[in-house]
């Protein structure tokens, strides 16, 4: 029984010393029976096709022009009394501009008409002789040829008092033209001259300018070669045409196709067309070069991704396509357009597949990837 006691004894002092060796040798075999881990794959981001209506339009530089623009020139000589506007501001029909001295004009029209009463009093008189003579001619008092010149000289001052009226009605025009007044609706501009000065009706310089912005137009050229699709189009009601900025992104205004030229310009074999646009915020304005669509037709839920997600290869555009697996597919692609960062597919993809966005530069076909998460997938 002595004997069993010391050998429990030894086995319970060498336990704390042989276990940890006997735990860290077995330890490391059965990490090598464990298997090993996968390859990650090419880290990508994905994105879905979508359907999109798109528009079918031509690009085009237009520029901006008034619907009427008039400069404002003095009919009359004389002296600026009065500047009844303020530069920039919106004007009327009939509204008062410029007040040129009138005085002259006035003094010029009272003598016309007072020249007018003489030459009357003097008919009035002829015709009382002619009606007196025409009595006494038969009676042989007086000579017939007296009597046709007295008739002569009724006749003479008719005609005076019509050149008499004539003169009048020039006078008041001309006190009309003194003041001068806004042709049409619109914009001021500048003012180029000031009150006090001297103005003439051949001077070759204006007065101020007006330009009519509601409604305004838009003039663009396109190459020939579309003519024929315009036309066609146009057959089935106005075409639209929008106007964006000059960074291709923000749309300024909506308007309609109005004017086709009636000759092709054949140095650069390009047609101008106008289209007109309310501007009732005055987005567009007079002179400034906006981007013109002509909008020709639309196209109902056409496939579309990112436009970086279509790639040019040897062999023409092509899309990587992943699978269920997490495999890509090198797929050759049509494109039909690209527009505002999207690529209107025509062949090749189907809505709802789902494609690499970015990341291309590492794949092969039948690659894995790693979709990344954190960035949005969906195309469009």
């Amino acid at each position: 029984m002595r004997r069993v006691g010391i050998i429990a004894a030894l086995v319970l002092a060498v336990t704390p010393i042989l276990l940890p060796r006997v735990i860290g040798a077995l330890a490391p075999a059965s990490l090598a029976q464990s298997p090993p881990t996968s390859e990650p794959g090419v880290p990508v981001t994905a994105g879905t096709v979508a359907t999109t209506t798109v528009p079918v339009f031509l690009n085009a530089i237009g520029t901006v022009q008034p619907y009427n623009m008039a400069t404002i020139k003095s009919r009359v000589d004389g002296q600026i009394m009065k500047v009844a506007f303020h530069e920039g501001q919106d004007v009327k029909v009939g509204d008062p501009l410029i007040q040129i001295d009138p005085r002259p004009f006035q003094a010029a029209l009272d003598q016309a008409i007072a020249t007018k009463q003489k030459d009357e009093a003097q008919l009035v008189s002829a015709q009382a002789d002619l009606v007196r003579w025409a009595e006494l001619v038969p009676q042989g008092v007086k000579s017939r040829q007296t009597y046709d010149q007295q008739k002569a000289l009724v006749q003479q001052y008719q005609a005076s008092i019509k050149a008499d009226e004539a003169q009048i009605e020039t006078a008041r025009l001309n006190v009309g033209y003194a003041d001068i007044r806004a042709p049409i609706d619109g914009r001021l501009g500048l003012r180029l001259i000031d009150i006090g000065n001297m103005v003439r009706a051949t001077d070759a310089a204006g007065l101020v300018t007006i330009s009519q912005l509601k409604p305004i137009f838009i003039s663009f050229t396109v190459p020939q070669e579309n003519l024929h699709k315009i036309h066609e189009k146009q057959a089935g009601g106005d075409l639209t045409v929008l106007a964006y900025s000059g960074d291709n992104k923000t749309e300024l205004a909506e308007g309609k196709l109005s004017v086709i030229d009636n000759t092709i310009d054949q140095p650069t074999g390009t047609i101008r067309l106008k289209a007109t646009f309310a501007n009732a915020d005055e987005r567009l304005w007079p002179g400034e070069f906006v981007n013109v669509r002509l909008v020709l037709s639309i196209r109902k839920d056409a496939p579309t991704v990112p436009a970086q997600t279509v790639q040019d290869g040897p062999n023409g555009s092509y899309a990587y396509v992943i699978k269920a697996d997490n495999t890509v597919e090198r797929r050759p692609v049509e494109v039909a357009a690209v527009q505002d960062g999207l690529a209107v597919i025509s062949k090749g993809l189907s809505p709802g597949e789902r494609v690499v966005v970015d990341g291309q530069y590492r794949l092969t076909n039948g690659a894995r990837v790693n979709i990344d998460t954190k960035q949005p997938g969906a195309a469009g």
